[in-house]
């Protein structure tokens, strides 16, 4: 008997974690995915390089709902999810991270009874005002598997009375950080962009919390403006935080601006670099995972054990790092088949 996982993604953060799952799904007998991409992340830059470099099958569906508010995209998503799973009739469903797709694929199978597989559940920034809390809280509470990167996220969840269905995996995000640092792919950007190894730093902004408050933004790009009179600050620019500068009349001057890169592309541009500033959550994790210290651009993070052991802080914080120690519950690079494990055994339970 093979079942069959219906995943949904939708941004780039997703698709470097679907990977390592997606492959061990393959080399699992008795499974079959169907991956569904739900447009969340529509242009080649921020999507299909993704599926192309981390050895992803074309989405067997691209739903194409991009762009509008919170309520609408989720919304759009939800109307066109749920037919969908009526035609495949997916034996679970399986979402990852904290996006709108992330919720939209979970409350559409809870509502019609599919079983719901959350990779990276229990994180929490405590922050109701994040759309992305939000995401993350709700679909926790829908799930039936909850594969948890680390043992505080098992904890916040059993503070909130979900105790069934948890497991501590660690980080499938670091079986993918040990792929990409074994591949020369992308491996001279910091030579055609007439860089020097450690003598640059890389940023990334697209958060709404920094991008739709006109104040906020003009903090955060104060802020990298003065690091660039250090040294070259690099950012990959989002379509967000484009068109937002655009809107509040900021400017990038002092910056190096480059498109959004691919994800092995970005991940040789870390390792090459003197230091990370962000206000991704994943990218927190990507600079540990090559061993770069993190500025985080937030008053917060869910990856508290980045700051814990030294390698990251916010940026408002005091300047000094604590002792760098390696971070032991991400995992040796083997999530991904500790998830697809218990997929299986759960599955096997429910036929």
């Amino acid at each position: 008997m093979t079942c069959k996982i219906l995943t949904i993604v939708g941004a780039r953060p997703q698709f470097v974690k679907a990977a390592p799952v997606g492959h061990a799904i393959k080399k699992m007998d008795g499974l079959q995915e169907v991956l569904v991409h739900t447009g969340q992340h529509y242009d080649t830059a921020m999507s299909e390089v993704f599926f192309e470099e981390l050895g992803i099958a074309a989405p067997a569906y691209n739903l194409g709902v991009g762009g509008g508010g919170h309520g609408e995209m989720t919304g759009r998503m939800l109307m066109a999810l749920e037919p969908l799973m009526a035609e495949e009739k997916p034996d679970a469903v399986l979402v990852y991270g904290d996006t709108n797709s992330t919720l939209a694929g979970a409350l559409t199978a809870a509502k019609i009874h599919i079983p719901v597989f959350h990779v990276e559940a229990g994180l929490r920034s405590f922050r109701m005002t994040m759309p992305e809390e939000i995401n993350r809280r709700m679909t926790d509470h829908v799930a039936n598997l909850l594969f948890c990167p680390t043992k505080r996220a098992v904890n916040n969840l059993k503070r909130e009375g979900i105790e069934k269905g948890v497991l501590f995996v660690g980080d499938v995000m670091y079986d993918s950080a040990l792929l990409a640092a074994k591949t020369d792919a992308g491996s001279d950007i910091v030579e055609r962009l007439d860089l020097q190894t450690t003598a640059y730093e890389v940023a990334t902004v697209h958060r709404a919390e920094n991008t739709d408050n006109p104040q906020a933004l003009t903090e955060v790009l104060s802020f990298l403006k003065e690091r660039a009179l250090n040294m070259p600050v690099v950012l990959p620019l989002h379509p967000r935080t484009r068109n937002a500068a655009a809107k509040h009349g900021q400017t990038f001057d002092g910056l190096m601006v480059i498109d959004p890169l691919g994800y092995l592309e970005m991940a040789h541009l870390i390792r090459g670099s003197a230091g990370v500033l962000t206000d991704s959550g994943g990218l927190q994790k990507e600079a540990y995972f090559h061993r770069v210290p993190c500025i985080t651009l937030r008053d917060e993070t869910e990856w508290v054990e980045t700051i814990d052991n030294g390698w990251n802080r916010l940026w408002k914080s005091p300047k000094n790092y604590e002792e760098k120690r390696d971070i032991s519950e991400y995992g040796t690079g083997n999530s991904a088949d500790k998830i697809v494990k218990a997929m299986i055994g759960f599955l096997n339970d429910v036929a």
